[in-house]
Formats: structure tokens, sequence, C-alpha cells
């Protein structure tokens, strides 16, 4: 299915293209019965989009990309500071049990935790099922203490793409990332600082928002 519409007359110019190549704007103007004035808009827009391929001197070529492989290199081209949600985030020594209202009061499906403001840990709607069905006191039992730690929490940068955050949730089957800045401390460390969080449901907002435009 094709993600990117084309108009009738792109597609018309398109085909013509195909057919003809090399062929000057004065040239498809005249085949589509209108003037070059009037086709700058959609030769203009087949050229951005990479469908079409102008030579100085010479005239359209058609590049030989689909609508697909134009698509697929636009989302590749967004990066995850552009699409990024807010990310809901406790303290460690946050209880379970406070930790669960605020998964629900969030409609989230993950919640990130941090040690001093850094990114140490992370809890699921499954973490949660898990303690609640044992023997155990989540008004006291600090989060800290059911998270998955790091260094086995898969994260992604604000300047990597959608599509490679999206090839991470995929392989790892998680429902998010945490989006993070690393931060060097004075004793040669890394730590990473949580700025975002991507999801599911963040990438599928922002396919729904390309398909409308």
């Amino acid at each position: 299915m094709d993600i990117i519409q084309l108009s009738k007359r792109q597609m018309e110019i398109m085909e013509i293209v195909k057919d003809h190549q090399p062929i000057t704007s004065e040239q498809i103007a005249e085949k589509v019965n209108l003037t070059r004035a009037t086709l700058r808009p959609d030769l203009t827009i087949l050229t951005m989009m990479g469908i079409l391929e102008a030579r100085p001197k010479v005239g359209y070529y058609y590049s030989g990309k689909s609508l697909i492989s134009v698509m697929g290199s636009f989302i590749k081209n967004i990066s995850v500071m552009d699409v990024k949600s807010v990310p809901i985030v406790v303290s460690e020594d946050t209880t379970v049990y406070d930790a669960i209202v605020t998964m629900f009061l969030e409609d989230t499906g993950n919640i990130y935790v941090q040690n001093n403001g850094y990114l140490s840990g992370i809890v699921s709607r499954k973490d949660f099922i898990k303690i609640t069905l044992g023997n155990h006191d989540i008004k006291t039992l600090p989060v800290a203490m059911i998270m998955t730690r790091m260094p086995n929490i898969i994260y992604c940068e604000a300047d990597e793409s959608i599509h490679d955050a999206a090839v991470k949730i995929i392989d790892h089957q998680v429902d998010s990332l945490p989006v993070v800045e690393k931060i060097k401390m004075e004793d040669g460390t890394e730590k990473l600082k949580v700025i975002g969080k991507i999801s599911k449901t963040t990438i599928t907002k922002m396919m729904v928002t390309i398909g409308r435009d």
C-alpha cells in the first residue's frame, strides 16, 4: 500500500517521464496540454521526493524509486528528537504501590527509574503484576527491588532515526524506549539522563500524522 498519495496529474507526469526520458518541462507541458508555470509545483514535488531527477540542459529522468522506498527514506530522516514524548519517571525509593498508582494515572506502560537524576532501571506492567501476585507489602517495597537494571535496558538517543528506534522496539520486544542523553562524569564514567520516550504509540501516531498530511 502506498503511504504517500500523488495527485492524478503527478502520476501522469511520472508516467510520461518514464516513457519519454529524458524529457524537458516544455515537452511535458505540451503532452498534458498545460503551461510550464502550471506544472512547476508538480515537478518540484516529484523532484524533492526523489521520484524524478532533473538534469540541467537535458531534462527529467525517472529515478526508479517507488513511493514506498521514498517513504522509507523519509522515515529514516525523522529523528527521535522530533517525535519523542514526555517520560514518566520515579526515584528508586518510590514504593511499588505509588509507582502503580503513577502508572495508571499517567496511562503508561513503562516507568523509568532514576538514581540521583540518572537512569538506573525500568518497570513495566508485567513487573507489577508479578509482584502483586506474590506475598509482598507493595506499600513499603521500593520499586528498585523489582526493576530491570542497567545495563539490561534498551534505550535510544535523540539523534537516532525513528526507524532505528522502531527496529530496537521490535528486535527486543519492548513497548517503549527511554530517550537518553549521555553525561560524562568527573571520574570518567558515563551516565544516562532521561529526556524523553519513544513507544509503539508514539510511532503509530507519527504514521497517522504522515498519512493525513
